[in-house]
């Protein structure tokens, strides 16, 4: 596999943390998944799937750590994920022994870092996880972990905004999510002030080609519940899965379709 079949995330990590983000090149999957497929669960031929794990884990130092993802708001430690996948949408690191590993094809994968390389985390966020509370519950790990944790976030590849058509009910899930936001975090009754959340989440939607759809920006959702967790220095890969076949899968373009990976490891 040549380095032109993934890349690395360009933000304000520190050197001792690394990335790597998988493009559907490079691999040995057929069809639909051709080629670097590495998802088991999509109906792809397992030992291609496995020979495609084992070609991206040949650039990782660690092992990768693997989630049975299923759009919930659960996160695990990334070393207890290793021999066998664990039920989560999120995992953290502090030990330099796992990299956490996220797949997506179209939800928003999401690589979190400590300044000062201490903490690592990455959150699969569809729209489900990301509304239900996926990066706070991801960030709460990490701090609990390391207290004083300055975090920096990287946004990757996803469905972008003029192609991601949703229902009423996702808009009011976020809005939902929105209105209780600010108090949840802080721990206190709603305050008049907090509408300002709900007005930036309702900015994340233009309406869509019917009544009752609406075009929903997955990055600049990630992006408020990020601020609101006090994380401000965000950065982001501004590709679309969806319009851009060559490089990326998208489910929501093709339906049946492999899976990419996002990975941060701190460097053993």
């Amino acid at each position: 596999m040549n380095a032109g079949c993934f890349f690395t995330a360009d933000w304000d990590a520190p050197p001792s943390v690394k990335t790597l983000i998988t493009t559907r090149q490079g691999g040995v999957s057929e069809g639909a998944f051709a080629s670097l497929n590495l998802g088991l669960h999509v109906g792809d031929h397992p030992q291609h799937v496995l020979h495609n794990r084992a070609l991206v884990q040949q650039a990782v130092p660690v092992p990768m750590a693997y989630l049975n993802q299923t759009h919930s708001t659960d996160v695990v430690r990334a070393a207890d994920s290793i021999a066998q996948a664990q039920n989560a949408d999120a995992s953290w690191d502090d030990t330099g022994k796992a990299a956490c590993t996220v797949m997506t094809a179209d939800c928003l994968p999401v690589l979190l870092a400590d300044r000062q390389g201490r903490v690592i985390g990455a959150a699969h966020a569809g729209w489900r996880s990301l509304a239900g509370g996926i990066l706070q519950a991801t960030v709460q790990k990490m701090h609990q972990k390391v207290p004083d944790a300055d975090i920096v976030a990287w946004l990757g590849p996803s469905i972008g905004p003029a192609v991601f058509e949703v229902g009423d009910e996702v808009r009011a899930a976020f809005i939902a999510a929105a209105q209780d936001m600010a108090s949840h975090l802080q721990g206190r009754p709603p305050k008049q002030e907090d509408a300002q959340y709900t007005t930036r989440a309702e900015s994340a939607f233009q309406p869509g080609r019917k009544p009752g759809k609406w075009l929903a920006n997955l990055p600049e959702l990630a992006r408020q519940h990020l601020h609101a967790l006090g994380i401000t220095d965000i950065h982001t890969a501004g590709a679309c899965t969806f319009s851009d076949p060559a490089r990326f899968w998208s489910y929501r373009r093709d339906q049946t379709c492999g899976r990419m990976a996002g990975l941060v490891w701190i460097k053993p």
